[in-house]
C-alpha cells in the first residue's frame, strides 16, 4: 500500500497526496508553519514555492531579527495567533492571566498516523480501515504559555479530500481563556477566486449566491446557535470561469450544528485568507492546565473538474464516511408524515383511515408528527412532556402503533426534546432547566423555551423520557425537531467566567443525547429536523443519516432549496414530500407529476390527507411509488448532475446516474409557460459514452455520447410548473 503522506525532514517538507491531490507545507524561518500548495496531485515538490524575501514597508519582522524581507504578515500560513505582528484575521487569540493575548506558535514536531482518530465529544469523517486514510498532526508550541496547537491533517486515499481539526493543550501552569481558536486557515497566493455560499431564510434554505472575493473582509457566520436556516456552514471557493463541469472548485464544510464563522480576507498583497470555525461570537472557553480544548472538523473538497465533481466527493464522503447510522446503506421507507393533514386536530380514529390509505397505496411508514403528548391541542403546552395524550389516544399510544403495524407499516414519532414549555409538568417541576439568563424573562419563539443542555440532568431528562418510548419497541422512526434558534444564554451550570462557553456546550450536548440514544436504539430510524433546514449539517449526519430539507414543501421552491443544499450535501441526506395543493406555504398550485418528480429527487414521502385524494391522484401515488422503488437505490446511492438552474433560466434539470452507469434517472422542469417559447434542450452528464441506453417509457435506444452531446428537444407545453422525467437502462447496442 503505497503512502499518503510523505516528510522531509531535512527541509521540513510535508507532502500529502493521493491520485488526485496534493497538499504541500512547510517550516519557514522562526519555525514558522507556512502553506505551499493545494490542488491538483504533483508528483513531487523541488522547492520553487519558498516564499520571495521582499522588504514589505510597515509588515514586521521576526522578534530579535534585523532581516527585514521576511515577515509573518505577507507569509502564506497554515495557523495564526494574535500578537505576531501579522495584521490579518487570526486563527486564535488566547487571552492569559496577564491580560494579555499575544502567540508565538512554533513548529516543534510531528507525527503520522495510519488511518483516523476519533474527536473526542463530537461528530466527523471517519474510516472503517486504516488503510483508507493517513493523518498528519504537526505541533505548534508557544513557549511562554506552553500552549500546545495539534494541527490535525488527514487525507483519505480514494477522495479529493483533506478533514483538519485542532486540538489546543494547556502544558503550562496557569489558565488561559480561548476567544477564539478556527479548526482551519487557508492561504491563497496569486489566486483571483469568487466565492459561493449558501444564505437563506426559514422555508427557504440555502439559495446559492456568487460574488467575487473582494479587498477586506467577508464573513459568513451564524449566531443563532444552530448552522441555521440564514447560512449554511459551507462556502465553495471559484475560479472566475469555474461552472457545474469545468474549473477549480475548493470546498469547505464544517462538520459542526453550532454557531459557525467563515472569514476571508484578501489583503494588501491581494493575498487570500480563509479561516473556518466556531464562531467567535460571545464565545470564550476557559483552559486549565492539563486541559485540552477539541474544534469540530472541516471537509475540504478539490475539484478541477467544476462544482459537480467537487459535490458527488462531498455526496461519497458525507453518505459513506459521516453518516454510522444502519440505514446508510439500507433503502429508506416511503412515509406518509400527519403534520399538513391534521396538523393538530387528529386522534387515533381521525388517523386511522389515513394508515389504511397509506396500505392501499403502497406506502411504507406512517409518521405521527406533533401534538400526541402532555395535553398538547397548539402550540402553546407540554414540550418537555413525552408522555402520551390519553384524550388523543385513550388505548395508549402502544394501541394506535400496534394498528399501523398490523396494517404492513412502519411506525414513525415526532419528538422535539430540546424544548420546553411554561404550561408542562417538567416546567412546573424543574424550571432550573430552563435557559435564561438570571433576573431576566427568558424570550419566547413559538410560545416555547430551551432546555438548557449544559446541564447533565437535563440531558439525563431528555434521554430518560424519549428512551422510556423508544423502548416499548414500536417506534421505528424518530423525527427530532428545533423550532427555534437559541437565546437567553446563559447556563446555571457554569459559573460566570465560563458563560461564554454556554453555546459550545449547548451543541456538544445536543450531541451527547445524540450519541447516547442512538447508540442505544440502533435500530430506529432517526431523522433531523429544525423547523425544516434550520440544522442541516455534516454533524447531524453523524447521527442522522436524513434530515427535513425545509418545511417549504412547495415543488417549485423545493427546486432551488433542493439544488443549492446538493452543492454541499448528498441527496440520500434530503427529504421531500409530495404535499396538497394549494401549497400551505405559498398557495401555489402545482401538478401532482411536478409535486412527484421534485420529490423523488430525494428520500421520498407524503406529506398530505390520503382520503382526500381524486381517484386519479390515488391512481398517481401508485404510479410514483412504482417508479421510486425502481430507482431507489439509484437516487440513494448514484451519482448526482445539475444540469440546468432555476436561478439562471425558466428550467431546472437534473440527473443521477448508477455506479455502473447503467441505469439512469432525469428529472427537467418548466417553471412558466410562454406564449412563444424558446426551444430548450436537455444534455445528460455522467453517462457511458460508449453503452447504449433505452428509455423505459418509449422503448427508444440512444447512445451515451449522444445523450450527453446532442440530448435532446424538452417538450412544449402549455402550462405552468411542467415537469418531464426519464429512466434509462443501458442494453447491448442494437
Amino acid at each position: 500500500m503505497t503512502k499518503l503522506i510523505e516528510v522531509d525532514e531535512q527541509q521540513q517538507i510535508f507532502h500529502l497526496y493521493n491520485e488526485q491531490i496534493s497538499y504541500l507545507l512547510t517550516v519557514e524561518a522562526g519555525q514558522t508553519l507556512s502553506h505551499l500548495y493545494f490542488g491538483k496531485r504533483v508528483r513531487g515538490y523541488h522547492g520553487q514555492l519558498t516564499y520571495p524575501r521582499v522588504d514589505r514597508g510597515f509588515s514586521g519582522n521576526l522578534p530579535g531579527s534585523d532581516d527585514r524581507t521576511f515577515s509573518k504578515d505577507t507569509l502564506p500560513r497554515e495557523y495564526s495567533s494574535a500578537g505576531e505582528m501579522d495584521y490579518h484575521l487570526p486563527a486564535t487569540v488566547v487571552r492569559q492571566a496577564d491580560g494579555a493575548n499575544a502567540l508565538n506558535l512554533q513548529y516543534v514536531g510531528y507525527t503520522v498516523l495510519e488511518g483516523k482518530p476519533k474527536l473526542a465529544g463530537l461528530p466527523a469523517a471517519y474510516v472503517e480501515d486504516d488503510s483508507e486514510a493517513e493523518t498528519l498532526v504537526i505541533t505548534l508550541r508557544d513557549e511562554v504559555t506552553g500552549l500546545d496547537y495539534q494541527l490535525s491533517y488527514t487525507i483519505y486515499r480514494a477522495l479529493p479530500v483533506i478533514t483538519r481539526s485542532v486540538k489546543v493543550v494547556n502544558n503550562g501552569t496557569q489558565a488561559v481563556q480561548l476567544e477564539k481558536v478556527a479548526s482551519m486557515q487557508l492561504d491563497f497566493v496569486d489566486r483571483d477566486f469568487e466565492v459561493i455560499s449558501l444564505p437563506g431564510a426559514h422555508v427557504n434554505e440555502r439559495h446559492p449566491e456568487r460574488r467575487p472575493v473582494s479587498f477586506g473582509v467577508q464573513s459568513f457566520e451564524s449566531r443563532r446557535g444552530t448552522s441555521s436556516h440564514q447560512i449554511s456552514p459551507f462556502i465553495a471557493l471559484v475560479d472566475k470561469q469555474t461552472d457545474e463541469f469545468s474549473g477549480d472548485a475548493y470546498g469547505f464544510n464544517f462538520v459542526y450544528s453550532g454557531n459557525h464563522k467563515f472569514s476571508l480576507e484578501k489583503d494588501q498583497l491581494a493575498q487570500l485568507r480563509l479561516l473556518v470555525g466556531i464562531n467567535d461570537y460571545n464565545f470564550t472557553w476557559k483552559l486549565e492546565p492539563a486541559q485540552s480544548f477539541q474544534t469540530p472538523e472541516v471537509l475540504m473538497a478539490y475539484s478541477d473538474q467544476g462544482l459537480n465533481k467537487m459535490s458527488q466527493t462531498f455526496h461519497q464522503l458525507i453518505s459513506k464516511r459521516v453518516v454510522r447510522s444502519k440505514y446508510r446503506d439500507l433503502k429508506r421507507p416511503i412515509v406518509v408524515n400527519n403534520w399538513e393533514a391534521t396538523y393538530f386536530d387528529f386522534d387515533e380514529e381521525k388517523l386511522k383511515p389515513i394508515v389504511a390509505e397509506a396500505k392501499q397505496l403502497g406506502i411504507e411508514m406512517f409518521v405521527l408528527d406533533d401534538g400526541w403528548f402532555g395535553h398538547r391541542d397548539d402550540d402553546y403546552s407540554s414540550l418537555g412532556d413525552w408522555q402520551v395524550f390519553a384524550k388523543k389516544f385513550p388505548q395508549g399510544l402502544g394501541h394506535f402503533a400496534d394498528y399501523v403495524h398490523n396494517q404492513g407499516l412502519k411506525f414513525g414519532l415526532w419528538f422535539e426534546p430540546e424544548m420546553i414549555s411554561y404550561d408542562s409538568d417538567l416546567y412546573r417541576q424543574h424550571p432550573e432547566y430552563l435557559m435564561q439568563v438570571p433576573n431576566r424573562a427568558p424570550s419566547p419563539s413559538r410560545s416555547q423555551y430551551i432546555l438548557d443542555l449544559c446541564q447533565a440532568e437535563v440531558r439525563d431528562n431528555v434521554v430518560e423520557q424519549v428512551a422510556t418510548i423508544l423502548s416499548q419497541g414500536q417506534v421505528d422512526y424518530v423525527k427530532w425537531d428545533m423550532n427555534r434558534h437559541l437565546s437567553d444564554i446563559y447556563s446555571l451550570s457554569l459559573p460566570a467566567d465560563r458563560q461564554g462557553e454556554v453555546y459550545h456546550r449547548y451543541v456538544l450536548g445536543y450531541y451527547d443525547l445524540m450519541e447516547r440514544l442512538t447508540a442505544k436504539f440502533p435500530d430506529v430510524l432517526f431523522e433531523g429536523c429544525s423547523g425544516g433546514g434550520g440544522r442541516f449539517d455534516a454533524g447531524v449526519a453523524y447521527y442522522m443519516p436524513q434530515i427535513w430539507t425545509s418545511d417549504n414543501t412547495d415543488a417549485l421552491a423545493r427546486l432551488t432549496i433542493q439544488m443549492g443544499t446538493s452543492l454541499a450535501f448528498p441527496p440520500s441526506m434530503m427529504t421531500a414530500h409530495v404535499s396538497a395543493v394549494p401549497n400551505h406555504q405559498t398557495g401555489r398550485v402545482t401538478p401532482f407529476e411536478t409535486r412527484g418528480a421534485a420529490a423523488m429527487s430525494a428520500v421520498f414521502g407524503y406529506e398530505l390527507d390520503l382520503t382526500k385524494l381524486t381517484s386519479a391522484e390515488k391512481a398517481a401515488v401508485k404510479e410514483q411509488i412504482a417508479a421510486y422503488n425502481q430507482m431507489r437505490a439509484l437516487v440513494l446511492e448514484g451519482k448526482f448532475y445539475r444540469l440546468k438552474s432555476p436561478l439562471d433560466s425558466n428550467q431546472a434539470a437534473w440527473n443521477f446516474v448508477s455506479a455502473d452507469k447503467k441505469q439512469v434517472f432525469v428529472a427537467v422542469f418548466n417553471v412558466l409557460a410562454q406564449a412563444q417559447p424558446y426551444l430548450t434542450k436537455t444534455k445528460l452528464a455522467g453517462l457511458d459514452k460508449d453503452k447504449c441506453y433505452r428509455n423505459l417509457a418509449t422503448g427508444q435506444v440512444y447512445g451515451g455520447d449522444e445523450l450527453m452531446n446532442l440530448g435532446f428537444y424538452d417538450p412544449v407545453v402549455r402550462h405552468d410548473f411542467a415537469s418531464q422525467t426519464y429512466l434509462f437502462e443501458a442494453v447491448t447496442e442494437e
